[in-house]
């Protein structure tokens, strides 16, 4: 069964103090912490198993190529694609969109096209299709959310039309904690004939991804947010769209041929991984996925649906406490206002009692100023999260109340 005080034993810097006091964490939205697991595993790698990949030919080298290439079978895996051909590396889920919007893009888009999104993206998926869009004369389209950050099909459909090319949608919101039916946004795009592409940042953390049951054309995520190391992300597509997308960088790995006239670039996935990749934390990436891979998904989802439960009923015992997305089917994000008190204010006084919240507009300030804020609170959960995380939050919440009103 599930345990998240088993696995709170797991994470090393939760036993932490933090100002001398127990160290509470909710942040895991912007940054998860890192399992003992993958820590060692990536000073394995650079105390005894590392050189660069792919064109040495003695043991280190080898054995980095073997790792390395482990890695991108264990992701292969995780999202259930059909092969590990499929799998990109990049230094996170922010340039894998940049990596599509700059060679797909540039070249399937055209002047008069369309770019759809939602209103609830990250800057991440909103400003490279918007800067595509300016550059290539297209037209990038939002489609809205429920009055409680619900995913609403009627609106996405309504927002389709035969000159859209891509849809672009987060799997789940980082700022409402909205889960999209991606499911559904991928098989009514299709019948326009566009391609889609996921962002699945927070989703991955927190349900189980099947690419070949989503039918995604293209999918996202970063390492740092599914308890691996910052610097590495992967870029999932299918592999007849990778085979005809032009690669996004140049230099040593992702040619064929180099003559002083002309180049010719190999096949995915090397095509899209140019020079000295993140070796280290490709492996540390693959080891963090090991470990998730352990669990029961349905448990992890179980777990949390009591906890988001909590969460919502403990937060709502606040006076002039709002929640910002209330949607039906929500994941483990927590964005609120309280009147009358400065959300920065607030974050200090959290931090001085040992509690880790996020603020400001988390990337994503089109869509909090739309909802009438300039900047927010956020706590997020994860795989460590206790009740007693809320309830510590809970009673630094209305402390910092007595102090800042």
């Amino acid at each position: 069964m599930f345990d998240a005080y088993e696995i709170r034993k797991d994470f090393p810097i939760l036993s932490k103090l933090i100002e001398g006091k127990r160290n509470t964490y909710l942040d895991t939205a912007a940054s998860a912490q890192k399992p003992c697991s993958v820590i060692n595993r990536m000073v394995k790698a650079y105390e005894e198993e590392y050189a660069n990949v792919h064109r040495g030919s003695y043991w280190l080298s080898d054995t980095a190529t073997a790792n390395y290439e482990n890695a991108r079978k264990l992701v292969q895996t995780f999202i259930n694609a059909s092969k590990k051909e499929e799998i990109i590396f990049t230094r996170g889920a922010t340039e894998g969109i940049n990596l599509m919007a700059s060679s797909w893009g540039n070249k399937n888009i055209g002047s008069g096209d369309e770019i759809l999104i939602s209103k609830a993206e990250h800057h991440a998926n909103l400003v490279p299709w918007q800067q595509l869009a300016l550059k290539k004369g297209a037209c990038l389209k939002y489609f809205d959310l429920g009055e409680d950050g619900d995913f609403i099909l009627d609106n996405f459909i309504k927002a389709l039309s035969d000159k859209t090319k891509i849809v672009a949608v987060s799997a789940m919101s980082n700022v409402l904690g909205t889960i999209f039916d991606v499911k559904k946004v991928v098989s009514e795009a299709h019948k326009v004939g566009a391609k889609v592409l996921i962002d699945a940042c927070q989703f991955a953390v927190h349900k189980k991804i099947d690419v070949i049951d989503m039918n995604a054309d293209f999918l996202v995520f970063s390492g740092h947010k599914l308890y691996g190391p910052t610097g590495v992300g992967v870029l999932y597509g299918k592999y007849d769209l990778l085979c005809e997308t032009p690669p996004y960088q140049f230099g040593g790995d992702m040619i064929e041929h180099v003559y002083y006239d002309r180049t010719t670039f190999t096949l995915p996935p090397a095509r899209f991984e140019a020079g000295t990749p993140a070796i280290v934390q490709a492996i540390g990436l693959g080891e963090a996925i090991e470990y998730l891979m352990k669990f029961d998904f349905c448990e992890i989802e179980e777990y949390e649906n009591m906890l988001i439960k909590y969460t919502t009923d403990r937060l709502l015992e606040i006076d002039n406490l709002k929640i910002i997305g209330n949607a039906k089917n929500k994941g483990g994000v927590f964005s609120f206002d309280i009147k009358g008190i400065h959300p920065q204010d607030l974050a200090f006084v959290l931090g001085k009692e040992g509690v880790g919240v996020r603020t400001g507009h988390f990337c994503a300030e089109p869509l909090v100023k739309e909802l009438g804020y300039n900047s927010l609170t956020r706590a997020s959960l994860g795989i460590y999260s206790v009740k007693e995380d809320i309830d510590v939050l809970i009673k630094t919440l209305q402390k910092a109340k007595l102090l800042l009103t």
